[in-house]
């Protein structure tokens, strides 16, 4: 996500953002010794890698020889977001199912876009699942015997992945017919893989939710945070409740109207905090609006449905977002190889004058 420091315009009274006077400041009077690329942003992306996830990685790689199906279990609002790439580089080969989940809060026509984009991968299939209020278990018990026939006398390992919070314990649980893993409307709650039996021919391994070191799309880092796959303690409230709100204001105009009873919306997310903050009574000393108050309470909202079902991504949003990050990288490896060959000519003009 765009860095964005909030402020409040001293010339007109109205909140802008630091992000938009600097870029006005780089055009205008050129205060940076060079100005950047348009494909150069003050970028922050949240990252959230705890040592369990390394170590859930390594057991993960250990274990996949022995997998006959790899189930990835993804939040239907952003599928590609909450799929880990990891994930997909260790599954060129085995059969793939990815299973997106709750459809009650995602956009169904967008969530049709993606399975038609995942299944273009000859190994993989996808379902569309409400595991909260409906139970899909014959249907996934018949895909995976479908993908990887049932042999004599030994069971099919399906190895069950995903990010943290999709709902990987719940999907677990319904299978198994009984409650077998905890479940919890917060991120890293499995700590360790464990295997169940079915006791139909299939054997399921649950393993940790587990994100992935480096998440190089800034937009796709707060897609995660704004749903709550990342753990809140790595993110402020306010920052997700920025993204949302300007992610709302853009796709979903009409359920702001609808949810807050706004007869004219403001044109910044900022704005639009700041009136849903007068409307429920987020107030500070001096009548001020409590940002980090009415952020918690947008955030919640936006995560429990209450603003209708979302789609935050579709395959052409995405495919343009990896494109502009190849570029940046590409830019950032350019300057990086300048760096080095710049420093190695200093050493050896240095060299060859103590000589």
């Amino acid at each position: 996500m765009i860095l964005r420091l909030y402020l409040r315009d001293i010339t007109t009274g109205q909140s802008v953002t630091f992000l938009k006077r600097l870029h006005l400041s780089v055009q205008t009077t050129k205060i940076l010794a060079s100005q950047p690329s348009p494909t150069q942003e003050f970028v922050m992306s949240i990252q959230w890698y705890p040592g369990h996830m390394h170590k859930a990685s390594k057991e993960m790689i250990e274990t996949l020889p022995l997998v006959n199906v790899v189930i990835e279990v993804l939040d239907a609002r952003i599928p590609y977001s909450s799929s880990n790439p990891f994930i997909g580089e260790l599954c060129t080969e085995k059969p793939y199912i990815k299973l997106l989940n709750k459809t009650d809060l995602a956009d169904p026509e967008i969530t049709l876009q993606w399975q038609e984009y995942f299944e273009q991968r000859s190994n993989t299939k996808t379902l569309a699942l409400d595991l909260k209020n409906h139970d899909p278990s014959k249907q996934i018990i018949d895909l995976i015997n479908k993908l990887s026939p049932q042999k004599e006398g030994r069971n099919t390992l399906a190895m069950v992945t995903g990010i943290p919070n999709v709902g990987k314990s719940t999907l677990i649980n319904c299978l198994a017919g009984k409650h077998i893993t905890k479940t919890g409307d917060e991120p890293a709650v499995t700590k360790g893989q464990q295997r169940i039996n079915l006791r139909n021919g299939i054997m399921l391994l649950d393993t940790p939710g587990i994100l992935w070191p480096k998440i190089e799309n800034p937009q796709g880092s707060y897609r995660l945070g704004t749903t709550g796959a990342i753990k809140d303690t790595a993110v402020s409230y306010e920052d997700l409740a920025y993204f949302g709100a300007e992610f709302l204001l853009e796709k979903y105009p009409e359920r702001l109207i609808e949810r807050y009873n706004i007869l004219q919306l403001p044109k910044t997310e900022i704005e639009l905090l700041e009136l849903i903050g007068a409307q429920r009574g987020c107030l500070r000393a001096g009548g001020r609006v409590d940002l980090e108050r009415v952020s918690t309470i947008f955030i919640n909202e936006l995560r429990a449905g209450m603003l209708g079902p979302l789609g935050f991504e579709t395959p052409e949003v995405i495919e343009a977002e990896l494109e502009q990050v190849a570029i940046i990288k590409a830019e950032k490896e350019e300057r990086e190889k300048l760096r080095l060959e710049k420093a190695a000519a200093r050493r050896r003009k240095a060299k060859a004058n103590r000589k």
